[in-house]
């Protein structure tokens, strides 16, 4: 379902559709007894298979992996919100200590918990990045409304451990986030049955691949996500002169690197669709929300009208809202 929304309704609901979404999500949400998708991969064609090693890439090699996460440790204290307290925590993801920011409702926790929402930020500079900066208002608005939120750093961010990858060729990032998922469901204040996603650019790419590998996100949100598949990642995405990523060399040539080894996505589909989460959506571990501004010049609304039209050809549930005129950072909404 495609909206477009006019400025003065979008004062006036704020986060109230994101809310509402994880509110009805996490009420029809199965509890599911496997953390991990561990079936067939539904995205290979007839005819194609994937090697007996997967590609680092591959879904298949993310759903082989182990992401035990660790406990959550607090390391500062920091000011409280209106309605809940905020912490600088860190936590453990493939033996690198990685840092998030931690936000927990005041007042009486629920018998199980409180809902937990994992948010995923989009591209930063990774030596600019600071756990407690940026997004101040998206966390603000989630944690008011009754959610544990925790926004881990990636790793080489700030001062997380680690060298800085990059979201595309490398899945690193991926799994620091579904060693948060297993971190955030081992909280003693969390409900480990109502783990919810939020992504915004390259956090959509991340939380996407998360709900195919992982069962235990119940719902995801992105804005204005880098969705598509890897062939429209290829084709499909001319990103503004303004995106200068400062991360190594290498994890900027991905592209090259895989047309060199593998072909074209027309001369070796199988592959392509074997590293693209849009290729596993009969898989998806719940619904997703969609956000795109129609002015976004740096991810193209394309991307999500795609990934909602993919969802749904494969039954899946799926919304999606455009805002006619807004940008990449959704700007006007808030």
């Amino acid at each position: 379902m495609t909206r477009t929304m006019r400025k003065s309704i979008l004062l006036g609901i704020g986060f109230s559709v994101i809310v509402c979404a994880f509110i009805y999500w996490y009420q029809l949400s199965p509890t599911m007894t496997s953390s991990f998708i561990t079936d067939i991969p539904s995205g290979q064609d007839d005819g194609g298979s994937l090697q007996e090693e997967p590609h680092h890439l591959a879904v298949e090699s993310l759903r082989k992996g182990s992401y035990p996460g660790s406990d959550i440790r607090i390391e500062e204290t920091l000011s409280p919100g209106s309605t809940y307290n905020r912490y600088l925590t860190s936590y453990q993801s493939e033996g690198l200590k990685i840092y998030a920011l931690l936000t927990v409702p005041k007042g009486n926790r629920p018998e199980d918990g409180w809902p937990a929402i994992i948010f995923n930020h989009g591209y930063i500079p990774p030596a600019e990045y600071r756990t407690t900066e940026r997004y101040i208002a998206y966390v603000d608005g989630l944690a008011r409304s009754g959610y544990i939120v925790f926004r881990p750093d990636y790793r080489g961010h700030g001062s997380s451990e680690g060298v800085p990858s990059g979201a595309y060729g490398s899945n690193a990032y991926t799994v620091d986030v579904l060693n948060a998922v297993a971190s955030m469901k081992k909280y003693k204040d969390t409900d480990a049955d109502k783990i919810g996603m939020w992504g915004h650019s390259m956090g959509g790419h991340i939380t996407l691949r998360n709900m195919v590998v992982s069962k235990d996100v119940k719902v995801g949100v992105i804005w204005a996500g880098v969705v598509g598949s890897y062939p429209d990642l290829l084709y499909n995405w001319r990103r503004g002169a303004s995106i200068r990523p400062t991360i190594p060399g290498g994890a900027r040539r991905w592209r090259d690197e895989l047309l060199r080894q593998y072909g074209t996505p027309e001369q070796n589909p199988s592959f392509w669709d074997s590293i693209s989460a849009t290729a596993y959506l009969k898989d998806i571990s719940g619904p997703i929300q969609l956000h795109h501004g129609t002015a976004d010049v740096t991810v193209p609304l394309e991307f999500s009208q795609k990934l909602d039209e993919r969802m749904k050809q494969v039954g899946k549930l799926s919304e999606l809202f455009t805002y006619e005129g807004d940008d990449h950072n959704l700007s006007k909404k808030l």
